[in-house]
């Protein structure tokens, strides 16, 4: 059953055993556990059924970091969660990834790989993507073109499945049947209300923005609020324990990192499609269900002491010529122009994730003029024709020699990058989100050492020559030429000791028995892959875990 709390007529409160609150892949994925069970769950999210600009913000916050950060559009409340934006690229972590490094303070999980392999395997189903074997963080299957080959001992290929899937979507009919589970949209979690002690939560206080109140009952509970929010939740929990739930140990909210992105630099080259060719994500008119990515080898990472981290080559386009571009045009201008407020929502979203503008109002120029530019579609045969030809040969219908390296990293744990409640204050009456993020000397020097390595191979893969980007030779005190990937890793890290970690191995709030945290924010260290895979696997093993706690605690109160 699926209840819109602005509605009137709804409940105010709700009981039941289980309440998650967050309906992104880990809220849906622990809820979808429990269908058809006698264990009846609460489904909380904050967003409605499609994006909504009131709801989205709600996620806006203030950044003070080094590095500027944008809180309000590196995610989305919804339905789904900010799952509705992305791309589908799936891949595990491996062995090395979970691992202490001696060089890299704060690194190691309490877990190990073999405790997370069943439930990848479990969640390429969750994920509907194929069944691909695992290897060391990566896929073992065929692709349409061959990567690269390269020194093992430098760079390696380590291949991605691509899911078809918006969670949100692909799972809401069977949440809507299910009898046991009841999802609220539009209710807003506003705290968790602690027992005196703070061992234990009584209730969830939910509200919604037209005014609203009541509160969940539950025996357990999860916060799948994503990476930033499960932090800036915990925090804001702090009627019976000033400084919030799970926070003893000042540990709520640091160690916050993310994926950080950038150009690492320019190759030159007559033959840019040795590079950009077999690392082109898509496979013909469509996309392709598996591709590979270019990453360190452990073996470098070691050897230099640096963190993880992979390159995608971009061909950059000389100047294209007319009858092409009327084309382009053209085909935009006969698009569909969507105004509903989800799809423009997306769209600003995505644009700024992108760090570039929306352009809506172009197609809506366009349309408008769709005759002139079949007019010069027809005066550009000739650029057409020859682009056409290029094509059939298999290389870039623009002329190019310049290739971009889009470098994407690991980051450091560092306890100073964190997250804090703001002094300015959302509609809901709480503190926005205060995001300090911050990079060490070990993110700059993994920089400066993995771009010039992904930059002499990959030149010398195409008889080109690389150009390094400025920013990676202006030294220590110059900001990073990066900007986040929206991969919030971090800030409920797990840890066997409570003076090292907010949640323990099986993702439960130290010192708080009946409440865990699911998603990214649990993660120690990141590796470089995308984390939605590990979050789905993570996520799968908690609600076993929970499902597990839950009937020991009805067989016993039977007995």
């Amino acid at each position: 059953m699926i209840i819109d709390y602005l509605d009137s007529s709804a409940a105010s409160d709700i009981d039941a055993d289980l309440c998650i609150i967050g309906a992104g892949a880990a809220g849906i994925a622990i809820a979808r556990h429990f269908i058809g069970t006698s264990i009846t769950v609460c489904l909380i999210e904050g967003g409605g059924a499609t994006g909504e600009e009131q709801s989205q913000a709600l996620y806006e916050g203030i950044s003070v970091g080094t590095v500027p950060f944008d809180a309000g559009t590196s995610r989305m409340r919804v339905f789904g969660g900010s799952c509705n934006l992305w791309g589908g690229g799936c891949i595990p972590l491996g062995p090395h990834d979970l691992a202490e490094r001696h060089w890299v303070a704060h690194s190691g999980w309490p877990i190990a790989y073999d405790e997370l392999q069943p439930y990848y395997e479990r969640a390429r189903a969750y994920c509907q993507i194929e069944p691909y074997h695992f290897t060391d963080g990566s896929f073992l299957t065929s692709l349409a073109r061959a990567p690269i080959s390269f020194d093992a001992d430098k760079l390696v290929n380590q291949i991605f499945a691509r899911s078809p899937i918006l969670f949100g979507k692909a799972y809401r009919a069977e949440l809507e049947k299910a009898p046991n589970i009841t999802v609220l949209l539009h209710a807003n979690l506003l705290e968790l209300h602690a027992s005196a002690s703070g061992a234990s939560v009584r209730h969830a206080r939910i509200g919604a923005v037209n005014g609203r109140k009541g509160v969940a009952r539950a025996q357990h509970y999860v916060l799948a609020c994503g990476g930033i929010e499960n932090a800036r939740m915990l925090l804001l929990s702090n009627s019976v324990l000033p400084h919030g739930l799970g926070n003893e140990n000042d540990l709520v909210g640091r160690y916050f990192m993310d994926h950080p992105c950038g150009s690492v630099g320019t190759v030159i080259t007559n033959s840019p499609e040795r590079l950009t060719r077999p690392y082109d994500r898509n496979a013909g008119k469509g996309l392709a269900t598996a591709f590979p990515e270019i990453g360190l080898s452990h073996a470098f990472q070691a050897a230099h002491r640096i963190l993880n981290g992979r390159v995608h080559p971009f061909a950059v386009e000389d100047t294209v010529p007319k009858g092409i571009q009327s084309l382009r045009d053209f085909r935009a201008a006969l698009r569909p122009c969507v105004h509903d407020e989800n799809a423009m929502l997306e769209a600003r979203l995505c644009a700024a994730l992108k760090n570039a503008p929306a352009n809506g109002e172009d197609s809506r120029e366009h349309s408008a003029n769709v005759a002139m530019l079949a007019l010069r579609v027809g005066l550009g045969s000739m650029d057409i024709a020859k682009a056409l030809l290029q094509k059939l040969r298999h290389r870039p219908t623009v002329r190019s020699n310049r290739v971009e390296l889009m470098g994407y990293f690991e980051q450091a744990p560092n306890p100073d990058s964190r997250i804090t409640l703001a002094n300015e204050r959302d509609i809901l009456g709480l503190p926005k989100v205060c995001i300090d993020w911050r990079l060490t000397a070990l993110d700059r020097h993994t920089y400066r050492t993995a771009a010039a390595l992904f930059g002499t191979e990959l030149a010398q893969a195409c008889g080109g020559i690389y150009h390094p980007a400025a920013w990676l030779s202006e030294g220590d005190n110059v900001t990073a030429q990066v900007h986040t990937t929206a991969h919030h890793l971090g800030a409920t890290r797990m840890a066997d000791d409570p003076r090292h970690g907010v949640v323990d191995p099986r993702c439960r709030v130290h010192g708080v028995e009946n409440l865990h945290v699911a998603g990214s924010s649990v993660f120690p260290t990141g590796g470089w892959a995308f984390p939605t895979f590990t979050v789905v696997a993570l996520a799968l093993r908690l609600a076993d875990q929970l499902r597990a706690l839950m009937r020991a605690t009805a067989l016993s109160e039977a007995i």
